[in-house]
């Protein structure tokens, strides 16, 4: 004879027995939320208020201060403008006794200096973030990174020392004769050999801003995900090919924003490169001729201007300096906004 097996009890309703007509019936008030102290959360929102009102305030102010030094330099250059009005910005004469004055020569020094410091700059700062993210050992890639910012770190004073007393006397012995020697038929390397001028000059850029441009470079490739780099070599792709295709591809925008950087920190350096540019205002063909640049000019001369147009048209390339360096500043944070999309490189690493 079989019997039936007894049913088991869940264990639901084996609680509902063992819980009793007290637990089971339990008092809904008691879930209920207690309520603050007031008088805390009115320390709360005042506490709240007051550090919104300190952060807008921060803002404002960065706003504010941006605001005053453009209208002081419209205010100051309005006496160059009204005379010269945009023949300012095209004519090559610098002439302050006879209070005519053209910012042309400034502009052509500013710009050629710049061009030639990221030539020099831009392959040796690529090449660095390059060795420091893919091939450089792990145990010194820290101390190497160190190294490459720390020459951000140094005055550019100490940059126009080394230029004068190092840099020009090693130009003016060895590198200037071997590129008139086997250059000189472009034209941008003729003339008397004196070491300083705009070839000086575009080196000490050059050294100046490989910190940047490396350091950004460093940070967009950094951002590139590992994937596209396992890819690459899963397809059989060499490590120079992986490099070219899958990192410095995905990375390009970034690494141009960060040129743009170098450039804008170019653009305005003032004491190293008054120090070696030979501050002649003319415009030469030859990278071995002295020049100026608006940066130099505006140090040397503001002290010593007399009258009321000669500081107004320093005061005038001031803001050109300034607009020049805005324009700038801005296209290279959008570019490396483009790749990075507002977020840090190590977190998209």
């Amino acid at each position: 004879m079989q019997t039936a097996p007894e049913p088991r009890s869940s264990r639901r309703s084996e609680l509902s027995e063992t819980e009793g007509p007290e637990t089971s019936g339990a008092n809904p008030e008691k879930l209920h939320l207690v309520p603050k102290n007031r008088v805390g959360a009115r320390e709360t929102f005042f506490a709240d208020g007051l550090f919104r009102g300190i952060v807008v305030l921060c803002a404002v102010a960065v706003l504010a201060i941006v605001g005053l030094i453009v209208s002081q330099l419209i205010t100051q250059s309005h006496l160059a403008m009204s005379k010269f009005g945009l023949k300012f910005l095209t004519k090559q004469i610098w002439d302050p006794v006879a209070e005519d004055f053209g910012a042309l020569p400034f502009i052509f020094g500013t710009i050629v200096s710049s061009l030639i410091g990221l030539i020099i700059a831009v392959p040796l700062s690529v090449g660095t973030a390059l060795f420091l993210t893919e091939l450089c050992p792990r145990k010194l890639r820290a101390f190497l990174s160190l190294l490459v910012e720390l020459l951000a770190a140094i005055p550019s004073v100490i940059y126009g020392l080394w230029a004068i007393f190092v840099l020009s006397p090693f130009l003016r012995i060895y590198v200037e004769p071997f590129l008139q020697k086997y250059f000189g038929w472009t034209g941008l390397f003729t003339g008397p050999k004196y070491g300083w001028g705009m070839l000086a000059a575009g080196v000490v850029l050059a050294i100046m801003i490989i910190p940047i441009i490396a350091s950004i470079s460093r940070e967009v490739i950094t951002a590139v995900p590992r994937v596209q780099r396992e890819a690459s070599l899963a397809l059989g792709a060499t490590q120079w090919e992986m490099l070219r295709m899958s990192v410095l591809r995905n990375a390009r925008p970034g690494i141009f924003g960060a040129v743009i950087l170098g450039l804008g920190r170019a653009l305005g350096e003032t004491m190293a490169v008054t120090m070696v540019t030979g501050n002649r205002p003319e415009i030469a063909k030859s990278l071995f001729a002295p020049g100026h640049t608006l940066a130099s000019v505006i140090a040397n001369e503001f002290s010593e201007a007399v009258g009321n147009i000669y500081p107004s048209a320093l005061v005038e390339m001031a803001l050109i300096l300034f607009v020049i360096t805005l324009i700038v500043n801005a296209l290279a944070g959008l570019l490396v906004w483009s790749i990075t999309r507002g977020m840090p490189a190590r977190a998209l690493a």
